[in-house]
């Protein structure tokens, strides 16, 4: 049996009542449908005190942090858990093919369940991105045993992650394939010195063309399925239809618990997943932090496991109510936490307008701004900063610097007299035109402080539609990413517009043909038309 020693030191960092059960710990092997079999480890509390049993797929390994966070925590506190790695990782069977393969493996290992002695018919799982991932595919056919879920920062539908704005993710997916490509090259030591070395090892990826070309030497043949994303950027392509599970937000019935930040790249997919499980009258709660995607395995860790094992305890082993309220959410800018019943609670948008002295004004302008341009080249691409991010500087970052290019548009308020609360997705409606049709645009709200630092708040990119001859205005709305924000008195909102933002999305080369294979680039001059272009903010109802 474990030491418990361990066990307590760890339930006092994350603040969990003391552990209650010694554990033992041993490996499964699972068979699948095709006879390739799945490692895991299962630990298994003593048997006086068993409450259900929790299982995490992960493609990360089984060792720490996963197997202290998750394994220890849990079966420390009663629960069953099987750890298993997913087919073609850390000594599991078969070929690694990421998102595609888990609808049937996860299937397999609920059958394989059900004929150990120890499973007493209560499942729940739980997990963080791929983890959750793995739960969305089989969500997608609920097994009778299925009690509860705990999904963290986690996608539904991974071609909207990777192709959504049509551009594709290049920063993170390219940076992720690595990690995969390289996770399990060494001990200890030399993974953790691969980390280190991994944006100087993924830079040539990013910036060489064609990109299929320039990832060769960086991910040497262990990533095959970079290529595949790149080489299907069309959304109704049947080629994706095994990286989408969306059909589990109609047929979820049991309660699921989703935890999101702020600042997470897939952030719009929880928000999304809690509306349709919520409009359906499912058991669904939400909690979001002013996290990025990393930070809810490291900053978030207490507050994820409190509120996890409370999610268990009660929907799997018949413990109290785990919340006062379905919906936790942070707001940044006030950094405090606020309870309410719903997501979002009541908004009205107001207006703003950007001025040709770059000024940003609620007061509509009485005669014709004019217009206001800048150049996009790709061979200088407008870099990204700070956002919703899986690799690189994620999350609330300073813009100054950014926003002293040429190549970025900045409207920006007077100081306001009354603090502004911003809740929802403000929407930017721009009026543009391009003389070069193959052009993007980015556009990102911030809050500037007293001493003028420029906070990023939520942003959007979209690739444009080609088919509009040069010249042309047209009218384009960008949803910007949901937000909770206080600007404070004192404080200033500022509009960024610009055509890009590199390497976070793949910079439009501004020549046509398929964006995998191309090698030619060509500058695009973006005109905005003030006079036809509004920032709407959502803004808190007051009683």
């Amino acid at each position: 049996m474990v030491v418990s020693t361990v066990d307590s030191i760890l339930g006092r960092v994350l603040g969990q009542a003391p552990a209650l059960h010694s554990y033992s710990i041993s490996e499964v092997r699972t068979p699948m449908r095709d006879g390739t079999e799945l490692i895991g480890d299962h630990f298994a509390p003593d048997s006086a005190g068993a409450r259900g049993t929790v299982l995490i797929r992960t493609p990360y390994g089984r060792g720490f942090p996963t197997s202290a966070l998750n394994g220890r925590l849990l079966a420390a506190r009663g629960y069953h858990v099987l750890l298993q790695s997913v087919r073609g990782t850390f000594g599991s069977g078969g070929a690694f093919r990421p998102m595609a393969q888990e609808t049937e493996d996860g299937q397999d290992t609920v059958a394989w369940l059900r004929g150990q002695s120890w499973f007493d018919g209560r499942l729940a799982t739980l997990g963080a991105s791929y983890l959750g991932w793995t739960q969305w595919t089989l969500l997608q056919d609920p097994p009778p045993e299925l009690c509860a879920a705990v999904i963290y920062v986690a996608p539904h539908d991974f071609r909207e992650a990777v192709w959504g704005t049509g551009a594709f993710t290049l920063g993170d997916f390219l940076g992720w394939s690595d990690q995969i490509a390289h996770q399990e090259d060494g001990g200890g030591l030399r993974r953790l010195l691969g980390m280190a070395w991994a944006p100087r090892r993924v830079a040539p990826g990013l910036t060489g063309l064609p990109l299929p070309h320039a990832a060769v030497p960086v991910l040497r043949g262990r990533a095959p399925w970079y290529r595949e994303w790149l080489s299907h950027p069309d959304g109704d392509d049947p080629w994706w239809e095994p990286y989408r599970a969306g059909a589990a937000l109609a047929k979820a019935d049991v309660p699921v618990l989703l935890i999101g930040g702020w600042q997470d790249l897939f952030l719009d997919q929880t928000l999304q997943q809690y509306a349709v499980l919520a409009g359906r009258g499912a058991d669904v709660a939400l909690t979001v932090g002013p996290w990025t995607h990393f930070q809810v395995a490291t900053r978030a860790a207490g507050l994820v496991a409190r509120e996890s094992v409370a999610w268990l305890d009660q929907h799997l082993a018949g413990g109290p109510a785990a919340r006062r309220q379905p919906v936790r959410v942070y707001r940044t800018g006030q950094d405090a936490w606020h309870e309410m019943p719903s997501w979002p609670p009541p908004a009205e948008p107001v207006a703003f307008h950007p001025r040709a002295d770059r000024g940003l004004t609620t007061a509509a302008p009485e005669r014709p701004e004019g217009n206001a341009a800048f150049t996009y080249d790709p061979a200088d691409p407008t870099p990204s900063v700070g956002g919703r991010t899986l690799t690189g500087a994620a999350g609330i970052r300073d813009n100054r610097r950014l926003e002293r290019r040429s190549d970025v548009l900045t409207f920006t308020t007077d100081p306001l007299p009354t603090a502004v609360d911003v809740i929802g997705s403000p929407v930017v409606e721009l009026a543009v035109a391009l003389d070069n049709p193959y052009g993007d645009v980015f556009a990102r709200i911030c809050d500037v402080d007293e001493r003028g630092r420029s906070f990023n708040i939520t942003d959007k990119h979209l690739r444009l539609d080609p088919a509009t001859p040069a010249g042309q205005v047209q009218q384009v709305t960008l949803t910007l990413d949901p937000c909770f924000h206080r600007l404070r008195a004192g404080h200033r909102l500022r509009l960024q517009i610009s055509g890009g933002a590199f390497p976070r999305f793949a910079r439009n080369l501004g020549t046509p043909g398929d964006p995998a294979e191309g090698r030619h680039m060509a500058p695009c001059l973006h005109t905005v038309h003030l006079s036809g272009t509004r920032l709407l903010i959502p803004v808190t109802v007051r009683p």
